[in-house]
């Protein structure tokens, strides 16, 4: 996942305006929600096929390029170039690496240790991690008792998933540690984004368009440095990280863009909490992967809690 909405608790690489109603596809938005969330429940699948062939840099470069290459085709449909100015450029640098180049590597790396399902159910603490980071970091976002304890009860489905009461007894601590740095590098790089972009004059596509081309750059600077050729090409995990980038990190965003000027972002939001679910039925039907007790139960609570974390406080007057 790189973008979902336009709020600080859901993924949003550009956090301006939405797409113009006359670019709104025709589709039902409930069809195009529904693809969106299969879409990013199986990108976690994909990103373990994916480093069964090759590294978890080889895996996030190809998943970033592709993502970049659709994106790129999006741009000359619509007639639309890049952003300008140095200044903002330097920003989206930072996105780029904040909300792409980060935690995608980061999950891919996690993935070599963990299953798939588990990763899925880490991306949810993403709106755990924004809630706890915007009472610290904007201003605007005041705590109210309902978002506070949706925040505790998330946290205490965070540890029933990882087992706390039987001392995290099987868990790949390494790999469930970088899933969850990976899903709290998304908020961080949202309030970034909020505070620096927020205000720009470019499209929502055109500065997306920019984040991921440097996101790209950036680890195509990183990839030779710390992996080697492929021996061979696996054509498997090669076709599983081209669906990843123009699925999962193209069509997506595009797909996004339009659910969000549709119905807004607290509907383009709930996207969130399907995603855990498909990773997991994916990971469990397609690739034999296996879950506790513990698991589904501590995901159902770690959603509840985000879901209590997006309650708006009524306005007074």
């Amino acid at each position: 996942m790189s973008s979902v909405t336009a709020t600080t608790t859901a993924p949003d690489p550009t956090g301006s305006a939405g797409v113009p109603a006359s670019s709104r596809p025709r589709l039902d938005w409930r069809l195009r929600f529904a693809a969106l969330s299969l879409i990013w429940g199986f990108s976690f699948l994909l990103i373990k096929v994916g480093t069964q062939g090759y590294a978890p840099f080889q895996v996030t470069l190809g998943r970033l390029a592709f993502g970049t290459a659709v994106l790129a085709v999006a741009m000359a449909v619509r007639r639309e170039g890049l952003p300008r100015g140095a200044r903002t450029w330097m920003h989206l640098a930072v996105a780029g690496f904040l909300l792409n180049a980060l935690p995608f590597s980061l999950f891919a790396f996690a993935e070599l240790t963990i299953p798939s399902t588990l990763a899925g159910i880490c991306n949810a603490t993403s709106p755990l991690w924004g809630m706890a980071l915007s009472l610290v970091a904007l201003r605007e976002d005041r705590p109210t008792r309902v978002r506070v304890a949706g925040l505790g009860l998330g946290f205490l489905g965070v540890l029933t998933v990882l087992g706390a009461w039987q001392g995290f007894h099987g868990l790949d601590a390494r790999g469930t540690t970088l899933a969850l740095l990976a899903s709290l590098s998304y908020p961080v790089g949202w309030i970034y984004v909020r505070r620096t972009l927020a205000g720009s004059s470019a499209s929502h596509l055109s500065l997306t368009g920019g984040q991921l081309l440097l996101a790209t750059v950036q680890l195509a600077v990183v990839t030779p440095l710390f992996t080697s050729a492929p021996s061979s090409l696996a054509l498997g995990p090669l076709l599983a990280i081209a669906a990843l980038g123009t699925l999962g990190t193209g069509l997506a965003v595009l797909i996004q863009y339009g659910i969000v000027a549709e119905v807004g972002p607290t509907t383009g939001q709930m996207v969130t909490y399907f995603v855990p679910v498909i990773a997991a039925a994916a990971g469990i039907l397609l690739l034999g992967e296996t879950l506790t007790w513990s698991t589904p139960i501590g995901a159902a609570v770690v959603l509840a809690g985000a879901a209590l974390t997006q309650v708006k406080p009524k306005r007074r007057g």
